[in-house]
């Protein structure tokens, strides 16, 4: 095979590859939308159940014994699959700007079309993000992943709540600060694991980029 059957080899197998990639992106907003709205409409039908089981006491309590563990457990393992889904996404991402890098070598004068400064994550410059606009403590809490956190802890809020004032027998506004408390503290471990999973992909990728760059 000459030369130019390589090449014309390779730019077919990095348009397909192009193509797969952001199928697969794709996939993962698609996969991040079905998960939040399963993990909603599993809350909305438990909330519904509540409503018509808050006349009879003596079933409301078993039932919010064992409906809001369930919950929680649910949302932290959306919550998750939804930050996996957010790396797996960058990761194509990644693979399609490599992609891009080759396009801008192809032809001279073809950089308005693939230049870096006009491309996604990781090409671009962090100023250039449009989720950054507002800083990372805004572009972290504006992810799905932070927004179903931030209703499981709610969920487990309330049960902290109930738990405190219906069986440890403490006043209502003690309770209501305990839920509160516990709000704020999974919210904080969550952020911090949402962080630690982005930031471990962009070091690799930036790494990666480096050695290209190198070599």
């Amino acid at each position: 095979m000459d030369d130019d059957a390589r090449r014309t080899a390779l730019l077919s197998a990095l348009t397909t590859e192009h193509f797969v990639l952001q199928t697969a992106s794709t996939s993962t907003i698609s996969e991040a939308a079905g998960r939040s709205s399963l993990y909603i409409f599993a809350l909305s039908s438990s909330l519904v159940a509540l409503g018509f089981l808050s006349q009879s006491p003596e079933a409301l309590v078993p039932f919010v014994a064992v409906v809001l563990p369930a919950l929680f457990i649910l949302g932290i393992f959306t919550v998750v699959r939804l930050v996996d889904t957010v790396a797996e996404n960058m990761q194509y991402l990644a693979g399609i700007a490599r992609i891009r890098g080759h396009y801008r070598e192809l032809i001279p004068g073809s950089d308005p079309y693939f230049s870096a400064e006009t491309g996604r994550w990781p090409e671009a410059p962090a100023a250039a993000e449009p989720s950054l606009i507002h800083g990372e403590v805004i572009a972290f809490l504006g992810t799905t992943a932070s927004m179903i956190a931030f209703i499981d802890s709610v969920v487990a809020g309330v049960g902290t709540a109930l738990l405190m004032t219906s069986v440890a027998g403490v006043p209502l506004a003690l309770g209501v600060i305990s839920g509160m408390v516990a709000v704020a503290i999974l919210m904080y471990v969550f952020l911090r694991y949402e962080r630690w999973r982005i930031e471990a992909l962009r070091i690799d990728t930036n790494a990666d980029a480096g050695e290209r760059s190198d070599t």
